[in-house]
């Protein structure tokens, strides 16, 4: 059984192929037979994990084990204690409602933080904020739908942890094969 943890860069596809041209996981995996276990958006970063193992997959994505996925959310304005709330209540979306999540304001983005290429587009006018954003379902663009049902426009997206695998320290754009 093989675990690649990759860090996906902002605007990589997260499969190994594109008909249109666009940077893939090929660009950056160079091990075949391994496959991803749940999605990353195209317009999101951070923690994606590939395997070579189906029912290892299968526990990380199946709603029924609600593997928690932990987000750093730069969003647009300044989040109200109430807005946070909401999101740790769960959320009202057009298919349906989320599970609670938890959610907390970050003082700043965190030093490790590498910058985003290209970068986030600033405003002078409109205040940004980080969260911090752990849900338990995997729906399809659910944290970006999540924080703009309460108001809050996601910017930037990092997948941080995915149960108790993390990050830690992988740089954009490199893996590490766990055993």
């Amino acid at each position: 059984m093989r675990l690649v943890l990759v860090n996906k860069p902002f605007h990589v596809l997260p499969q190994f192929t594109d008909t249109a041209g666009r940077a893939t996981l090929r660009d950056y995996v160079p091990l075949r037979g391994v496959y991803p276990a749940g999605r990353l958006d195209y317009d999101s970063e951070g923690l994606l994990l590939l395997t070579d193992d189906g029912a290892l997959a299968k526990r990380l994505t199946d709603p029924r084990h609600q593997t928690a996925k932990t987000y750093f959310v730069q969003v647009e304005g300044s989040p109200r204690a109430a807005q946070l709330q909401q999101l740790c209540k769960g959320v009202l979306l057009n298919d349906g409602p989320t599970l609670p999540a938890q959610a907390r304001l970050l003082d700043a983005p965190p030093d490790w933080l590498w910058p985003r290429d290209p970068p986030v587009r600033f405003r002078k006018s409109v205040p940004d904020a980080w969260i911090e954003l752990t849900i338990r379902e995997g729906r399809n663009r659910q944290v970006r739908r999540m924080t703009a049902a309460v108001g809050l426009p996601t910017l930037r997206l990092i997948r941080v942890r995915v149960g108790d695998i993390a990050l830690d320290g992988l740089g954009p754009g490199h893996i590490r094969v766990e055993k």
